[in-house]
Parts: C-alpha cells; sequence; structure tokens
C-alpha cells in the first residue's frame, strides 16, 4: 500500500517537472511563469496565459493536457484505492476481532508485546491456547496484526480495556510491563474485576514483589533474578539445567511436562489412587509429582497415594504419549 502511494505522487512530480521544463525550453519562461502555466494547464482551470504560445508551445501544452489527465486520474485512482481498501480491512479486521472475543473463553490476556510479552504468547500459542494481547503502541499493533494474534488496543490500567479483552471470561492474564506500577495497576484491576483469575505478574525489583505480594497476586516472576539463578545453575549443575530444558511443555520437544487436573476427570476416575489411574500402562507417561489440594507438592508420589479433590498431577511424556493422555483423560489435561 504504501508503495503505490510512493508511485502516485511520483507521476504526479514527474507531469509537474515536465511542464516546468518544457515551458522553460519552448517559450523561454521564468521558473515561476513555467510552473503557473503547468499548474492551470494539468488543472484545466482555464486562467489567460502568461503570455502568447509559440504554435510548439500550443503542441506542448495539449500533449501535456493528454498525459497529465491520465496519469492524474491514475494516481488519484491508486490513493483512493489504496485509503478505501486500507480503511476496509481495518474494519473487517477489527469486527472479526470483537466477534472472535464475543466468543472466545478460557483465554489468556497478554498485557505488553515486549521481550517477554512475546515469549509469553510464543509458548502459549504453541500450547494451543487462547491469547488476546493488550498494548498501545501503534508499531507493536502493527507486528500483532501481521502475526495474525487477536488484541485490543488501549491502556490495560483501564477497566474498559480489560473488559473488552474479555476479562470475565478469561482464566488468566499475564502483565509483563517495563513498569512496576502499571503491572500492579493491572493487577489489582483485573482481581476487582475477576477475582477468580489467575494473575501472573512481572516485577523488576524486590520493593514491588512484595507489594504484588501483599496484594494477592497469584505469581510474581522477576526477569533479572531468574536469569541470575540460571547463569548460577549453570555453573553448578550444567547437565541438570539441560535436562530441564530437554523437558518442554508446548507439545514440540522429545519430551513434555504437563499438568493434569483431577477434578476434570470422569467420575470413575475420582477418589482413586494413582495406580488405579493406570497413566504408565495406559499412556506410556509418568507421574512424576502431585500438588495436593492444600498447596504442598509430593515428588516422585507413590502408587497408592490417593487422588482427592483439588488434586493435580505432574506427568512427564513424549508427544506421541501426552496425545493418548489427552484421548484417554479428556478434559483434564
Amino acid at each position: 500500500m504504501r508503495n503505490m502511494n510512493i508511485l502516485a505522487f511520483v507521476l504526479v512530480f514527474f507531469i509537474i517537472a515536465s511542464g516546468v521544463v518544457g515551458y522553460m525550453l519552448i517559450e523561454n519562461f521564468s521558473f515561476l511563469e513555467a510552473l503557473y502555466m503547468t499548474i492551470i494547464t494539468i488543472g484545466t482551470v482555464g486562467f489567460k496565459e502568461v503570455h502568447t504560445l509559440s504554435e510548439g508551445g500550443m503542441i506542448f501544452t495539449v500533449i501535456l493536457i493528454v498525459f497529465s489527465l491520465g496519469i492524474f486520474a491514475y494516481a488519484l485512482s491508486l490513493i483512493a484505492s489504496n485509503v478505501i481498501e486500507g480503511h476496509l480491512s481495518r474494519l473487517i479486521f477489527g469486527y472479526r476481532i470483537k466477534t472472535k472475543l464475543k466468543k472466545m473463553e478460557n483465554h489468556v490476556i497478554i498485557c505488553g508485546f515486549g521481550r517477554n510479552g512475546k515469549q509469553a504468547v510464543h509458548d502459549l500459542k504453541n500450547s494451543n491456547q487462547k491469547v488476546v494481547i493488550i498494548d498501545s503502541k501503534e508499531e507493536v499493533l502493527k507486528e500483532i496484526d501481521q502475526l495474525g494474534y487477536a488484541y485490543i488496543y488501549g491502556d490495560a490500567t483501564e477497566e474498559d480495556t480489560l473488559i473488552r479483552a474479555g476479562i470475565m471470561k478469561a482464566k488468566a492474564i499475564i502483565s509483563t510491563f517495563p513498569n512496576d506500577a502499571d503491572n500492579l495497576y493491572v493487577s489489582l484491576t483485573a482481581k476487582s474485576l475477576n477475582n477468580r483469575i489467575e494473575v501472573i505478574s512481572r516485577a523488576s525489583s524486590e520493593t514491588s514483589e512484595k507489594k504484588l505480594k501483599l496484594a494477592g497476586i497469584d505469581h510474581i516472576i522477576t526477569p533479572e533474578k531468574v536469569g541470575g539463578t540460571r547463569m548460577a545453575m549453570l555453573v553448578m549443575h550444567p547437565d541438570l539445567v539441560e535436562f530441564l530444558q530437554a523437558i518442554a511443555i508446548d507439545g514440540h520437544d522429545e519430551h513434555n511436562l504437563i499438568e493434569l487436573q483431577c477434578d476434570n476427570l470422569p467420575d470413575e476416575m475420582k477418589h482413586v489412587s494413582i495406580g488405579d489411574l493406570q497413566v504408565r500402562k495406559l499412556s506410556g507417561a509418568n507421574i512424576i509429582g502431585i500438588k495436593r489440594e492444600d498447596g504442598t507438592f509430593d515428588v516422585n508420589p507413590s502408587p497408592d497415594t490417593l487422588i482427592k479433590a483439588g488434586t493435580k498431577l505432574f506427568v512427564l511424556g513424549t508427544p506421541d504419549q501426552i496425545k493418548k493422555m489427552e484421548s484417554i483423560y479428556k478434559g483434564a489435561v
């Protein structure tokens, strides 16, 4: 679209420049006189000539009118079509986004599309999660638009923006702004609109981390701290870090670690032991840990461990094994 607009302006400039040069060479007009004659000629306004034209000047004027009419018509059609097409495409895309958002539920809202936001969107999309991005920067929105993600233009700290993003039906919100005050305000606003939503917020300082904890935010991530810990682990336990990197959650690598929601299991599979679920026998995957209803964890639980309401199982397996699990324990994975 931009190239077409440039072409239109180049054509208009070319016809004006040609007229000016032609009148200066044929009629010996000054630059201002030649420019005046060119403009009134291609504009077909019918003003009086600067000087009486010679036969050569008359012929040149006829040629200039014929060519300028064609070029102007073509240039105007290019500009008009680009403007109309661009406006229509934005309207159509906006309508599709609104329609999509109305139907969307159990999705994740990402506030900010910086480095952390992009990575979060990438990982969530690879896990087939529904995502809506909120950002207020024009250049960022163009990038999101090109990638085909659903987005909302606006300030994520405002209630109206979060409501338009479907905060009432979302399952989680991730705030990735570099400004801790913005993250705090987004988190508090989100909780006030939907107290059941899971809030994950970035924090760049310990003070902000403490404030977010006091505000009741579910998960707080400090990128600098996480990065520093990982660097130290590479020195102390490099093979362990490589092993953890090999366990992916996006479904594309050799091994995947997923969460099994026991509350979503069929009734006949509830209130039984881990052994009774027969996860390994039926799918080949392994249960490597559980999270109890009281929030405590049990690594490598025994087969006799009973599954109660609120329990979550952490399962390790290959992509094929995970697919088998999804078909067997449909709705729980």
